[in-house]
């Protein structure tokens, strides 16, 4: 258990957490390292869409065409 990675989170008092790094992450249970995140696509937290690939997309065509 010694040998094990470090999480090494930045903690609220500044310095690296030091708890073991859940296997095959980088970060331990406490600093999400048993999340494995929001899926690829997410669209049920989807709001607007301005910071979208889509309309990121949208907007540097419309930047070429117009300048």
């Amino acid at each position: 258990m010694h040998l094990a990675p470090r999480c090494l989170a930045k903690t609220r008092g500044g310095t690296e957490c030091q708890a073991p790094a859940v296997r095959g992450r980088k970060r331990c249970r406490m600093h999400g390292g048993k999340n494995p995140g929001a899926p690829k696509g997410n669209r049920r937290n989807w709001k607007h869409g301005l910071r979208s690939a889509e309309h990121a997309a949208l907007k540097a065509t419309v930047r070429a065409l117009c300048g």
